[in-house]
């Protein structure tokens, strides 16, 4: 009976031991997962402010990864800045800002901005010299592509105009539009973009003059509208601003 009873009671010595071994193994255990999880987390470095133009039409999204959302479709050639990195594995992602849009792209996506194409001159720009300059356009006609008083086309109109008041900008509706930021008080000299126009998105730029009215080149000729009108009032997008 009693050597009964000391086999019990050193088996049961034997299962304390073990499980406080598990224990102690669990608990040496937990800080190194929670080591390893930080460790697959993307290090996201700041980095100083720089130009970028993209290659292709581009998914810019939520984060960092493939994983997450679009929230925007970049044009090619449109600009953008990048203000963040991130690696993840063998991958480098880059934080960007775009036309108002904050978000992430592939760095392969982009390439740096030379300067060439886009001058961005003083944002100090006249708003009235601009607004002045384009009214002195007036009647000029319109023509797809032109960029000089024998014709012009919408962005091809605003890229003069700001070019007369002392302002280089860039040549196309999409390039512009990405060159720009959104305001929701409009003063005479931002821009006023439309969509689904003759293509969908951003199809139609002019620039505002004040009293809901912009001048632009559209139809026939270079021409003062009402956005209160019900073709442009209809297709109005937003207000922007040059950065």
């Amino acid at each position: 009976m009693k050597k009964a009873f000391f086999t019990l009671l050193a088996a049961g010595a034997l299962v304390f031991s073990s499980s406080a071994t598990d224990a102690q193994n669990t608990a040496q255990a937990q800080p190194q997962t929670e080591v390893a999880q930080k460790a697959s987390e993307p290090a996201i470095v700041q980095v100083s402010n720089s130009t970028y133009k993209f290659k292709y039409a581009t998914n810019v999204r939520r984060d960092a990864g493939t994983s997450h959302g679009v929230i925007k479709v970049a044009s090619k050639g449109a600009t953008a800045t990048v203000t963040k990195s991130a690696t993840i594995g063998s991958g480098k992602w880059f934080k960007v800002r775009t036309g108002g849009t904050h978000g992430w792209v592939h760095s392969s996506l982009v390439t740096k901005s030379s300067g060439s194409g886009v001058v961005q001159a003083s944002s100090s720009v006249s708003s009235s010299a601009v607004v002045s300059k384009a009214l002195a356009l007036k009647g000029i006609p319109y023509r797809f592509g032109g960029t000089t008083t024998a014709g012009f086309d919408c962005s091809g109109f605003v890229q003069y105009a700001f070019k007369k008041a002392g302002k280089s900008v860039s040549r196309t509706t999409l390039s512009q539009y990405a060159q720009s930021y959104k305001v929701s008080s409009p003063r005479p000299g931002d821009l006023v973009f439309f969509a689904n126009t003759y293509r969908p998105g951003i199809s139609h730029v002019g620039i505002y003059i004040g009293n809901n009215q912009f001048v632009h080149s559209g139809g026939s000729k270079a021409e003062v509208k009402s956005l209160s009108g019900p073709y442009w009032g209809k297709k109005f997008h937003s207000f922007k601003r040059f950065k």
